[in-house]
Formats: C-alpha cells, sequence, structure tokens
C-alpha cells in the first residue's frame, strides 16, 4: 500500500520540547510522535495519555514522525502504514 497523504507532509516546527499536552496538564509520557501537518508534539500510544493519537483524532492530521533522537520513521494513521 502506498500512502496517499504525503501532501499533507509540511516543514513544521515542534510546538514543544516534550509533549505539549502533558507539560500543560502535568502528565508523563514515554516517546514524543511530531504531526507533519502543523508541529504538534504529543506523547505515543506507550504512553498514558496518547496524545498524538488524540490530536489525530481531532484534527485529522494524517502523518506524523518519531521525535526521538535518532529515529525518523513516519506513520500514516490513515493508511497504517510506516511511510
Amino acid at each position: 500500500m502506498t500512502c496517499t497523504h504525503r501532501d499533507q507532509i509540511h516543514e513544521v516546527t515542534p510546538s514543544a520540547k516534550g509533549c505539549e499536552d502533558c507539560l500543560r496538564d502535568g502528565g508523563t509520557w514515554i516517546h514524543l510522535r511530531l504531526c507533519l501537518t502543523c508541529g504538534h508534539v504529543g506523547c505515543c500510544d506507550n504512553s498514558p495519555n496518547k496524545h498524538a493519537t488524540k490530536h489525530f483524532h481531532a484534527t485529522g492530521h494524517p502523518i506524523i514522525q518519531s521525535f526521538e533522537k535518532g529515529e525518523t520513521w513516519r506513520w500514516c494513521y490513515i493508511d497504517k502504514e510506516l511511510i
């Protein structure tokens, strides 16, 4: 399968150095994800609050990239595939 949402990838500025929502609410995270549509930094699905996925459901922004040092993989929520 080939992701059909690559046109929604933009040059973005990360919204925070950690999970934006956890920092605001006093939560904790395990790994970070960067929304490639708007720059929102959210926590992964192994984190208690799963803010990256919640951001996708709230906005429809389809593609995230790992925001962990040394990782460059990307994931499309809609097509459910690594790109």
